[in-house]
């Protein structure tokens, strides 16, 4: 193994490797086990969404809670939406400040809670309402926090070149806790008691998350983030480890250019409104293309995912218990498209494959919804077109978080990502329950069905022209970061020389020798 240069100080400052040691790293045992124990959150968030969306038609059974369709889709979407705002914000601030270790195994813990408190919603009533709307709260926030802390450390983890299509690979497997969750519906809750089955439905994502929180306990603290930290000794046994479990499982380490090196100062983190300025000031564009990016996606599929099991139900007459079916077709569009395009983000280049995802999935949605007007759509042949259409909507969007995970400084990265996420949902969270007003309660396709669910088709063009704009944004504002390190991305708010940063240089420190 070639000897490489540890972290040196000078004047307070700090002048490091350590990210380029991560990003000459050839694929190892290590990156396998973080993307398993880290990419669970995907998964958990798929499973507990598709699971509260294929139970929703059993909370209006008057054998169960009998809620109303709008207060099921606002308690098991919108207000799981705004937990998860919550959470982002609130537990990003901490991982900047705390380290990603520390929040993953946190807000796991969160969602823990939040999630087993909703299976025991045991009465019916306001009061029973307003304590299953706190539940799903908590357990959203946990989730929200696990977005910021998670893509955190994977992309200050992963080696630039395999940074793209592992990031989208593994925001897609939300898709594989959504099939999972299709899975357990038809062979579990489909053949309980209406009055119960739900509950154990809530309860499914809690007992993965207890299993998870073991094998996270094995992983290490980011060394970008302790470098930033000036925990320079700890960031130095942080990424030996890492590269002896390189060696061990067979790879190959190559010299590391010393001119590579990053030279930083130190600083005290500063909240979310300072940062917030520092970004539309500094970043001006870059948070422009974050804040597109984040709220199309996130419009489209909370709109289109919540309320799904309604349409099913409500328009085509799909049976509460068979919902399922289609809902694992959908997933199984979802998950592939990450899979088979992620490599593509790395090649072909960020730029034009999340333009080119954009597109075709606002194209394809505006189609679907002319022919879901003339009534030339059956359940089945719905699924099939959302399948097609979202086979590119979910590389885009597992895109959209790998932007603004990259394009800003690692010292506030889960801050930004908390502040990109929260600005989404609280408009993606608008679209459960504005779906499910132009959803209603009719159900089946009646000879009226033109006139109870023409304001639908209009609703999906609205999803399509948001996709479409946030594909232009894209092709304007877009970065291309493929196979790019982080610092070179986004330069360290800390680096010395930088000036008019939020964390810049406050004595004017001089650069120290390059070795």
């Amino acid at each position: 193994m070639a000897t490489l240069s540890k972290p040196e100080t000078f004047s307070g400052g700090i002048r490091s490797l350590v990210p380029a040691r991560i990003d000459r790293l050839s694929w190892s045992r290590f990156h396998t086990m973080m993307v398993v124990a880290l990419g669970v959150a995907w998964i958990l968030d798929g499973l507990e969404v598709s699971i509260a969306s294929n139970v929703s038609p059993y909370l209006t059974d008057p054998k169960s809670l009998g809620m109303g369709t709008g207060s099921v889709a606002f308690s098991v979407g919108t207000i799981y939406l705004l937990g998860e705002v919550f959470g982002a914000l609130f537990f990003g601030n901490l991982s900047d400040r705390w380290g990603r270790r520390n929040l993953f195994m946190i807000t796991l813990g969160v969602y823990l809670v939040g999630g087993g408190l909703s299976a025991l919603t045991f009465g019916r009533g306001e009061g029973w309402v307003l304590y299953l709307n706190a539940t799903r709260f908590i357990a959203g926030a946990g989730i929200g926090g696990e977005y910021a802390a998670i893509n955190s450390a994977i992309d200050e983890l992963i080696p630039a070149r395999f940074r793209g299509r592992v990031d989208i690979a593994v925001n897609g497997t939300y898709w594989a806790g959504a099939f999972l969750a299709s899975v357990l519906t038809i062979a579990v809750i489909k053949h309980l008691d209406v009055s119960y089955s739900w509950r154990i439905g809530f309860l499914f994502g809690p007992v993965l998350g207890f299993v998870i929180l073991f094998v996270r306990r094995n992983l290490p603290e980011s060394p970008r983030w302790l470098v930033m930290h000036g925990r320079v000794d700890e960031a130095e046994a942080a990424v030996t480890r890492i590269e002896e479990m390189t060696v061990q499982s067979g790879g190959t380490l190559e010299p590391v250019d010393e001119s590579k090196a990053i030279e930083i100062l130190p600083a005290d983190s500063v909240g979310y409104w300072e940062l917030t300025k520092t970004l539309f000031r500094r970043y001006p564009s870059r948070s422009i293309l974050g804040a597109s990016l984040m709220i199309t996606q996130s419009f489209l599929y909370n709109a289109i995912f919540f309320t799904y099991s309604l349409v099913l139900t409500k328009i085509y007459g799909v049976a509460n218990g068979n919902t399922a079916y289609y809902f694992m077709a959908f997933a199984a569009g979802n998950l592939l498209g990450p899979l088979l395009l992620g490599h593509l983000f790395d090649t072909v280049g960020r730029r034009k494959m999340i333009t080119g995802t954009y597109f075709i999935a606002g194209i394809g949605l505006a189609g679907s919804a002319m022919l879901f007007h003339a009534g030339l759509l059956t359940a089945l042949t719905q699924t099939i077109c959302w399948c097609f259409i979202f086979f590119f909507a979910s590389a885009g969007a597992s895109a959209a978080y790998l932007t603004v995970s990259e394009i800003f400084p690692v010292e506030v990265r889960a801050k930004a990502i908390a502040v990109f996420f929260a600005i989404a949902q609280c408009f993606g969270s608008f679209g459960p329950w504005f779906y499910g007003k132009l959803i209603g309660n009719t159900t089946g396709q009646t000879a009226n069905y033109l006139e109870h669910h023409s304001a639908l088709w209009i609703g999906y063009l609205i999803g399509a022209a948001v996709m479409i704009a946030g594909a232009i944004v894209e092709l304007t504002l877009g970065v291309d970061a493929e196979g790019r390190s982080l610092e070179d991305v986004a330069t360290p708010l800390t680096a010395v020389g930088e000036s008019g940063g939020l964390l810049s240089n406050p004595t004017g420190a001089p650069r120290p020798p390059t070795a």
